[in-house]
């Protein structure tokens, strides 16, 4: 079993910045991808960013040249920091880890961007 545990999130203005944490505890693998994906109202839970344990990472289009992910010295926990926020990018966002074929999700934080 993993948890994970999300902070951040929260109300800002466009053109603002947030930052996304989440720590995993539990039984974890040394190999694994930790990262983060958003649902909009109305819409399918899409890709944000993944970092994996070699510090590779994957960005959406939407949030490439805006959005940042890293992981921290123990590689458990992974932030997103995202600039230059959009009405559009007001979302439930989900943290994620997967590994071995196993996957989890955070409880999810609620991100709204008010123009």
């Amino acid at each position: 079993q993993v948890q994970l545990t999300e902070s951040g999130g929260g109300l800002v203005q466009a053109g603002g910045s947030l930052r996304l944490s989440c720590t995993a505890s539990g039984v974890l693998f040394n190999m694994n991808v930790m990262g983060w994906y958003r649902q909009a109202p109305g819409k399918e839970r899409e890709l944000v960013a993944t970092i994996n344990s070699l510090g590779d990472t994957n960005y959406a289009d939407s949030v490439k040249g805006r959005g940042h992910v890293s992981r921290d010295r123990t590689r458990n926990t992974v932030v997103l920091q995202m600039n230059s926020l959009k009405p559009e990018d007001t979302a439930v966002y989900y943290c994620h880890w997967r590994a071995r074929g196993y996957e989890y999700w955070g409880q999810g934080t609620q991100v709204t961007v008010s123009s």
